[in-house]
C-alpha cells in the first residue's frame, strides 16, 4: 500500500510539475521579468509628468539555466508533494468507502485549486515583484488557515449529510475571508494595474490546470490494481 501511495504521487506529481513549468514559461514568468524592470526602475509606469502610459512588452526568457532549472525543480517537488497529500486523501477516502475514480480524481484535483490556490488569492493574491504588502508571518498564518479551513469545508460539503454539515461546510469556506487577509492601509504597486491583473489571471489558469492534471493521473495510476 505504501508504494501503491508513492508511485501513484510521484507520477503524477512530476507530471504536472513539468506542465505547470512549461505552461510558467509561455504564460507566466513574461509578466515577472517585465515586472522586475518596475521593481528595479529600469521602466517607470507614472513618468514626471504624470502621464500614467508606459511601454508594454516583456523582456526575453533569455538562457538564464540556473532560474529556469530552479523554476522546473521548484514545480517538481510541489507537485509532487501535493500528489503525495492527494492520494494520501485517496486512500484515507477509500477507507470510508468512496472510491476514487480517474473521473472523480478531477474533482479532487480542482478541489485542491481551490483549496490551494483560488481560495488564499481572493484575500491574497499573486504578487508581482516589487510588490509591498503586509507583515510575512500574518500572511503566511492566514494562507495556511484558509486552505485548512477551504479543504474542511469542501469535505464536508463532498461527503457530509444533512443540513447541518452543509452548513459548517459552507462556514468553512467562508470564515477565513469574513476574518479577512492582513493588507496595509496604503497602496504601493510599481507597476502597471493592468500587468498585475494579467499576472493573477494567467497564475491562477496555469494553476487550474496543473492541478487538474495532478488529480486525473493520481487517480489513475491509484485505480489500477497493486502487481506484487
Amino acid at each position: 500500500m505504501t508504494r501503491h501511495v508513492f508511485t501513484s504521487a510521484l507520477f503524477a506529481g512530476l507530471a504536472a510539475g513539468v506542465l505547470a513549468a512549461m505552461l510558467q514559461f509561455v504564460f507566466v514568468i513574461p509578466f515577472i521579468l517585465e515586472g522586475e524592470l518596475y521593481e528595479t526602475g529600469a521602466r517607470i509606469h507614472f513618468a514626471v509628468d504624470g502621464s500614467t502610459q508606459s511601454a508594454a512588452g516583456a523582456p526575453a526568457l533569455g538562457f538564464d539555466l540556473n532560474r529556469h532549472g530552479l523554476t522546473v525543480a521548484m514545480n517538481l517537488i510541489a507537485y509532487s508533494g501535493f500528489g503525495l497529500l492527494m492520494v494520501a486523501g485517496f486512500a484515507l477516502a477509500e477507507r470510508f468507502g468512496h472510491k476514487v475514480t480517474t473521473r472523480q480524481g478531477l474533482l479532487w484535483g480542482l478541489a485542491g485549486f481551490i483549496a490551494v490556490q483560488l481560495a488564499p488569492a481572493a484575500g491574497l493574491p499573486p504578487e508581482l515583484p516589487g510588490t509591498i504588502g503586509a507583515e510575512i508571518l500574518p500572511r503566511q498564518m492566514w494562507w495556511t488557515s484558509t486552505v485548512a479551513a477551504t479543504i474542511g469545508g469542501l469535505a464536508v460539503l463532498a461527503y457530509g449529510r444533512g443540513p447541518l454539515l452543509i452548513a459548517c461546510g459552507v462556514a468553512l469556506l467562508l470564515v477565513p475571508h469574513l476574518i479577512g487577509a492582513p493588507h496595509l492601509d496604503t497602496y504601493f504597486g510599481v507597476a502597471p494595474p493592468e500587468l498585475a491583473a494579467h499576472f493573477v489571471a494567467r497564475s491562477l489558469g496555469v494553476g487550474a490546470a496543473s492541478w487538474a492534471l495532478l488529480g486525473v493521473i493520481a487517480a489513475y495510476f491509484w485505480s489500477r490494481p497493486v502487481v506484487a
